[in-house]
């Protein structure tokens, strides 16, 4: 695909791609493909911290039941609530 119409994106993200666009002496369509580069997880330059991706697939299915079993009771205390905190 080479071209692309995007209309609607309002006020606030247009004015982020021109900040982006002056701060990074790029035009207005450079800043909006690199805004979609980074929002599809496509660009490597800005770290994204907010953003968990594919980060923690290497824990997925790695728990044993034990693993389970120590962290639900580490939160036991988090399901008791004070009744006198809320009086």
């Amino acid at each position: 695909m080479d071209q692309l119409t995007v209309r609607g994106f309002g006020d606030e993200l247009g004015a982020a791609m021109r900040r982006l666009a002056a701060r990074d002496k790029i035009s207005l369509n450079q800043a909006a493909l690199k805004l979609l580069r980074r929002g599809a997880g496509l660009s490597e330059d800005v770290e994204r911290p907010w953003i968990v991706g594919t980060s923690l697939d290497h824990l997925i299915g790695s728990w044993t039941a034990q693993d389970a079993d120590e962290f639900e009771a580490a939160l036991a205390d988090l399901e008791t609530v004070d009744e006198d905190a809320w009086a």
